[in-house]
């Protein structure tokens, strides 16, 4: 059964008030029981969709105490946009009716490092299936390192930020379906970095309304 009457601005609240439970280490570990198992059968309406890093340390559902059946999550290294990565979101919207899409990014990303890494002179070879994924962040690189004296190395913060930036406007340039979504109120976009010794997913990006400037 697709769809939820939850809205943007309340997801978005759950989100943050799951977040403040992890970090404050008092987590409810709400709907991971026998029961949940058996109401999910057959039908799921998540609350948000969740397209973050593929990195062992975002665990999506521990991070924003979550349980079954309350994101649906898409990840790869490095949140790379892709037309797999789309028509997830997609379906996410248009299928199951979620009205909140959260990008999460993270500080010390390895998919931001060798996106780094791979612009310094004399840089090692790499996989050419690791350098297509890392691409779109050697843009965000290359924006940063524009703005340096000659020789400097980009700070990986400010690149994991550009990249998350880019990630959205991507999105929401490459699918009629999100914009339009959007511009209707019935969906928003926030874009977050993970501190990853706080905890805290630090909102950095609003698209939409979630009840916030």
């Amino acid at each position: 059964m697709p769809g939820t009457t939850t809205t943007p601005a309340r997801a978005w609240q759950e989100m943050v008030e799951g977040n403040n439970r992890f970090i404050a280490g008092t987590p409810r570990h709400p709907r991971q029981d026998v029961d949940r198992r058996g109401e999910l059968i057959g039908t799921q309406a998540p609350h948000a969709t969740l397209f973050g890093c593929s990195d062992s340390r975002l665990a999506a559902e521990i991070i924003f105490d979550k349980g079954l059946g309350d994101l649906f999550v898409i990840r790869n290294a490095g949140q790379v946009i892709s037309e797999s990565v789309i028509g997830s979101l997609e379906y996410s919207v248009a299928v199951l009716g979620v009205p909140l899409i959260v990008v999460l990014g993270h500080d010390e990303c390895g998919a931001v490092r060798a996106a780094i890494d791979s612009q310094a002179p004399n840089a090692p070879a790499i996989s050419p299936h690791i350098q297509h994924l890392i691409e779109p962040i050697t843009v965000a690189v290359r924006d940063v390192a524009a703005t340096l004296p000659a020789g400097s190395e980009p700070d990986p913060t400010l690149v994991g930020q550009r990249h998350l930036r880019a990630t959205i406007a991507e999105m929401v340039a490459g699918s009629e379906l999100i914009s339009d979504a959007i511009a209707a109120g019935t969906l928003a976009i926030v874009g977050a970095n993970y501190k990853l010794l706080e905890g805290r997913a630090v909102r950095d990006v609003i698209v939409g309304d979630i009840g916030e400037s």
